[in-house]
């Protein structure tokens, strides 16, 4: 028997993060996100949004550190105004690494966002309700939501 595994995570979600290894990405995504046209393994975690399962999955997982950035968001298209959300992710991921020390984000452009999932190890994708664009989390990444 496992202790201390939040138990919002899925059996599948679980297997996967114990699965990854340095320099692995797992992309968190909103509800309208194409994950399972752009990557085949693909979770599903309905009920739940991107900030309570980045929470989870930063209990069980450090971000990488070996790598040149740990977090990767979507950039927003045009005039489109940062998703209040990410606010919510910085101050996730920022408390769970803060012995670790400032985290590195790396912006992607949309277009090549989504050609940039198929590289990532897996994807999962919450409940959220999307906002105008989305954004990626280990090295982690979340394509965007309301929390």
């Amino acid at each position: 028997m496992l202790r201390n595994i939040p138990a919002n995570l899925s059996p599948e979600l679980v297997k996967i993060l114990l699965e990854m290894g340095h320099g692995d990405e797992i992309l968190l995504a909103d509800a309208n996100f194409p994950g399972h046209h752009l990557h085949p393994t693909t979770v599903r975690a309905d009920g739940l949004g991107i900030p309570d399962l980045l929470r989870s999955i930063l209990t069980l997982m450090p971000l990488d550190r070996y790598s040149s950035y740990q977090v990767a968001l979507m950039e927003t298209v045009g005039d489109d105004p940062r998703p209040p959300v990410w606010d919510v992710h910085e101050q996730i991921w920022n408390e769970a690494e803060k012995d670790a020390g400032p985290v590195s984000v790396r912006t992607i452009e949309r277009m090549a966002f989504y050609d940039y999932t198929p590289s990532v190890y897996a994807s999962s994708s919450p409940g959220d309700r999307p906002v105008q664009q989305p954004h990626p989390q280990e090295r982690a990444c979340c394509d965007d939501c309301d929390p």
